[in-house]
């Protein structure tokens, strides 16, 4: 019984890490989603500023286009974040079944632990009750 209670916890180890996986990049794209944001009401400011001055729409361009590569990899790390998530829920579904799967074995297995016990029981009663007949009708005949 030890050695299934064992793989059971680890089983839910593994069933909590892969929680906890979850939460964390889903923290992490949250974050990265932010930022994406904060870097689109960048560009909105940063074009009214060059609008204002000869130098900023000189400078404008280059800005974009750094601006832009910094948009591009935190959109690659988003679809990254995404791939990880969907292999982590995958893995997350897996372990949960395997646990569900050996709780359920465990359950029935104290079932027919408790069915044996309870027929041993009754088999108990039963020859004791055979037993006490048997001497009430010996003292009859005697």
């Amino acid at each position: 019984m030890k050695r299934r209670d064992t793989l059971m916890r680890l089983k839910r180890f593994r069933v909590d890490e892969f929680k906890r996986r979850m939460v964390t990049l889903d923290g992490m794209r949250a974050d990265l989603d932010r930022k994406l944001a904060d870097l689109e009401e960048s560009i909105a400011r940063e074009r009214q500023r060059a609008n204002d001055s000869d130098i900023g729409r000189l400078a404008f361009p280059s800005f974009l286009r750094s601006i832009d590569s910094r948009r591009e990899n935190l959109r690659t790390t988003l679809k990254e974040i995404d791939r990880e998530r969907a292999q982590c829920q995958t893995d997350l579904t897996g372990a949960y079944q395997d646990l569900k799967s050996l709780e359920l074995a465990t359950e029935q297995q104290a079932k027919r632990v408790a069915e044996i016990e309870a027929r041993r029981g009754q088999s108990r009663s039963d020859e004791m009750a055979i037993v006490r007949h048997l001497r009430k009708h010996a003292l009859r005949q005697v």
